[in-house]
């Protein structure tokens, strides 16, 4: 992996990460296509750069990081059923996550649903922000985003709007959500890739991951302060299109015989 490589997988990252298009789908796209997805560091450096990602949500919101406790026991709350199945189901998640299949046809579902999840939706959400048992619910949404090509935004945003927040007060829920969630997924594949000699943190690939943690946090900085004010004023129904196309297109790629890999 060389420099421009490493920026533009950081952009896709820092692009799809929070939007509900499945940020796994571009970055099978993005890393086949680049040359580097059979490159073991590829996995390592899309994992890494999460962190950036997170970052992102952590700078933009910081003052509700620092609000009161019973914002980080929702969190805590919310975060629970995936801890719960992601250890319990970790080698049929893993066994999946291989398949690119999979991937391409959430990502088609995804897409129809969230064409429609607008109308589904209208006049039900009213609530500004979750109570613990929103959060709880929201949390087992979230499980659902262990199928690749799901996506953790979308699965987390519907599971808001489904206990009656807003449109705003969801998407923001979905970006906390995201902070202990990532970073537990996150921190738990390096030392995973770290423990089986993927990872030697030498200089070239720790100038890699610091580009590439800047990139993604500054692009994920933008991306949702777009998305948020997009969100409130027009709705899902363009990423349902988006998805579905993207959908397609991973499909033909198979079908025409391209060898994508998962990174």
């Amino acid at each position: 992996m060389n420099v421009i490589q490493a920026i533009l997988l950081a952009i896709i990252e820092g692009i799809t990460e929070y939007l509900p298009i499945s940020s796994t789908g571009h970055m099978i796209i993005g890393a086949s296509f680049l040359g580097i997805a059979e490159h073991p560091f590829t996995k390592i450096f899309e994992v890494n750069i999460q962190f950036g990602a997170i970052l992102a949500v952590i700078f933009l919101y910081w003052k509700r990081f620092f609000q009161n406790l019973d914002f980080y026991y929702k969190l805590f709350v919310a975060f629970i059923p995936a801890a719960i199945i992601g250890f319990l189901l970790n080698d049929f998640i893993d066994s999946i996550l291989e398949n690119v299949w999979v991937v391409a046809i959430s990502l088609l579902i995804g897409g129809i649903i969230l064409i429609f999840i607008d109308k589904y939706f209208e006049d039900k959400t009213h609530k500004d922000g979750p109570s613990f048992k929103d959060s709880f619910v929201i949390g087992l949404f979230q499980c659902i985003a262990m199928i690749p090509g799901v996506s953790r935004s979308a699965s987390t945003i519907i599971g808001g709007m489904f206990m009656g927040l807003t449109r705003k007060a969801a998407a923001e829920m979905s970006f906390f959500l995201a902070v202990p969630t990532m970073f537990a997924a996150a921190g738990y594949k390096l030392l995973k890739g770290y423990k089986n000699g993927d990872l030697t943190f030498d200089n070239e690939q720790l100038m890699l991951l610091g580009i590439g943690n800047l990139v993604a946090f500054l692009v994920s900085i933008v991306a949702i302060k777009f998305f948020i004010g997009y969100l409130q004023k027009h709705g899902f129904k363009i990423f349902g299109y988006y998805r579905i196309v993207l959908g397609i297109i991973l499909l033909a790629l198979l079908f025409a015989g391209v060898d994508l890999k998962i990174v």
